[in-house]
């Protein structure tokens, strides 16, 4: 029997304890996994209200927006926060976070962005979680872009809180995400009086009556769309199996950096050392007195499929993003991007614009398969 979008049966309590397996699986995890229906700012927040108590002291390390927001909530929760700040350009070192929490013994709470898509970066967090762990505090970690495209080993590296979504790299529904947590994150809300409770934030009383129930009674009515979608990518990655995606993700880096590099035309990367590049996206500066979203229309008008966008903010005017995750992650859309981007500094009068340069450092980056 088939059934339409619109006439789908509904999820068990059975259905989604398998899909909580399939994401520990993906994570290689033994933590508790909570599937929430929302986008990930949700799990962020949840972990946020629960595990950082008032009058209690966060390092929060900030290598793009996600970390002005994750600290903007941390003192909304009461904490005095210590915000560890590194160019935007550039990635966070275990020795920084090791001063820090050695100037501020009394830190309890840490915060960090793994990959921040927003600004092409990625932070080493295995050597970071080492830090952390030595400390005693809780690690919170936004996994969010970085799921797919690098390796996240939540139990590996330490890390308390584990979020993760499924739009970017894992090529998923954006309506769903997911956070794993530890015992000893479990423990800490329990004894935050101020952790949410009887709330969409609560994750205590997901512990209580879905965790603790053995996963047997729904406490939500499951949107079966977002909850099967995710379950199709990640079926989709065991069967590809996790290292080719991410081998796919790191291919697709290497060949738009090279590629920028050779381009000209005013782009260069914005990420500066290669090694602090994000594998889910490649962020390009924009020079010579050119307008990034300018640069970014003209590209989309010669080509709507690429992947481009202009940044964020007050990126808007310098930065553009090369989005190859997920379905994305190929050499056709890397070479498709450069393509247009050349086209678009052509018409807007870049000089020394290389395309064809920029083509064959595709090429020889990643060959055609």
């Amino acid at each position: 029997m088939t059934h339409s979008l619109l006439d789908l049966p509904a999820l068990t309590a059975e259905d989604v304890a398998r899909i909580d397996r399939k994401v520990a699986a993906l994570l290689d995890t033994e933590q508790d996994v909570v599937i929430m229906q929302g986008e990930a700012l949700l799990p962020l927040e949840a972990c946020i209200r629960a595990g950082a108590p008032r009058g209690s002291h966060a390092l929060n390390i900030v290598t793009g927006p996600y970390g002005q927001t994750f600290g903007d909530w941390l003192r909304d929760c009461g904490a005095t926060v210590h915000d560890l700040a590194v160019p935007f350009h550039a990635a966070v070192t275990a020795e920084a976070v090791r001063d820090a929490l050695a100037a501020h013994p009394e830190i309890g709470f840490v915060s960090l962005v793994h990959a921040e898509a927003a600004t092409g970066n990625t932070n080493p967090v295995a050597a970071i979680g080492d830090v952390v762990r030595e400390h005693g505090a809780l690690f919170y970690l936004d996994a969010v872009a970085s799921v797919g495209a690098e390796p996240v080993r939540p139990d590996a590296w330490g890390v308390d809180m584990c979020v993760i979504g499924a739009q970017k790299a894992m090529g998923g529904p954006a309506g769903v995400s997911a956070v794993a947590v530890s015992a000893r994150a479990w423990e800490r809300f329990a004894a935050n009086p101020d952790a949410p409770r009887a709330s969409y934030l609560s994750l205590l009383d997901w512990k209580a009556r879905w965790i603790d129930g053995g996963r047997r009674t729904l406490m939500f009515a499951p949107a079966q769309l977002e909850m099967l979608a995710l379950e199709a990518c990640l079926d989709r990655i065991a069967a590809d199996g996790l290292d080719a995606v991410m081998a796919r993700h790191a291919r697709a880096a290497g060949a738009a950096r090279a590629g920028a590099l050779a381009l000209g035309g005013g782009i260069e990367p914005f990420v500066y050392e290669a090694g602090a590049a994000a594998p889910v996206a490649t962020t390009l500066r924009v020079t010579g007195g050119l307008d990034a979203s300018e640069v970014v229309a003209e590209a989309l008008a010669l080509d709507p499929s690429v992947p481009l966008i202009a940044g964020g903010g007050a990126l808007a005017k310098e930065m553009i993003r090369v989005n190859h995750y997920g379905t994305d992650a190929t050499r056709e859309a890397v070479l498709a991007s450069l393509e247009a981007l050349g086209g678009a500094l052509e018409r807007l009068g870049a000089p020394g614009v290389k395309t064809a340069s920029a083509r064959a450092a595709v090429a020889e980056t990643w060959p055609g398969e």
